[in-house]
């Protein structure tokens, strides 16, 4: 049981700094007006998400050392 959640946890923290590292690249929003071009970018819940995996991958990593 231990090794599935340190699994579950493992997989879950990639994926939410993968996906908080993808957000943080793509702009939500462009506006291009022939010589002027706008990218407005909010980090806000990439940044959210990359702290989550991180915690998730570190509590996993924690599971396996308590053995």
């Amino acid at each position: 049981m231990h090794k599935a959640i340190q699994a579950i946890l493992l997989v879950v923290g990639v994926f939410l700094i993968g996906y908080g590292l993808y957000s943080m690249i793509t702009p939500e929003a462009s506006v291009d007006l022939g010589i002027v071009e706008a990218e407005i970018q909010d980090n806000n819940n990439a940044y959210i998400n990359m702290g989550f995996g991180l915690a998730a991958i570190v509590l996993s990593l924690l599971a396996g050392r308590r053995r």
